[in-house]
């Protein structure tokens, strides 16, 4: 599918990470949602329920990444593509990005960070 849901830049405070401090300070993060589904249906009828909410999809990936601790963020963006996929059934894949971008790595960098893509097995 070529229809594309996006939600870029949600900015989450989370205890994420390997380090005991980073469980315990907690960091910035940031996380993008790309949804695939078809969205012909809701543009021709200009209807909200033949769509996915966006807000709805925010709220999710706030409240995994605010409510829960991973230590990876692989893990965190496993848990925010299965809880989207298990509750909007219209959505074929679902792609998450999750940014650190205060690592503990020595080096200057911007962020580092994570991208999944899951979908519906067939």
């Amino acid at each position: 599918m070529s229809d594309h849901i996006r939600v870029v830049g949600i900015a989450v405070y989370g205890r994420h990470g390997v380090l005991p401090e980073e469980a315990v300070l907690g960091q910035r993060f940031y996380i993008d949602l790309d949804a695939r589904l078809d969205l012909a249906p809701a543009g021709r009828a200009d209807a909200v329920e033949a769509t996915v909410s966006y807000a709805d999809l925010t709220r999710i990936a706030v409240e995994i990444a605010e409510g829960r601790c991973f230590k990876l963020i692989e893990a965190l963006a496993e848990a925010i593509a299965a809880a989207i996929l298990d509750r909007f059934p219209a959505i074929e894949a679902i792609t998450v990005r999750v940014d650190k971008p205060s690592a503990p790595v020595p080096a200057i960098l911007d962020r580092v960070g994570v991208e999944i893509t899951r979908g519906r097995a067939a």
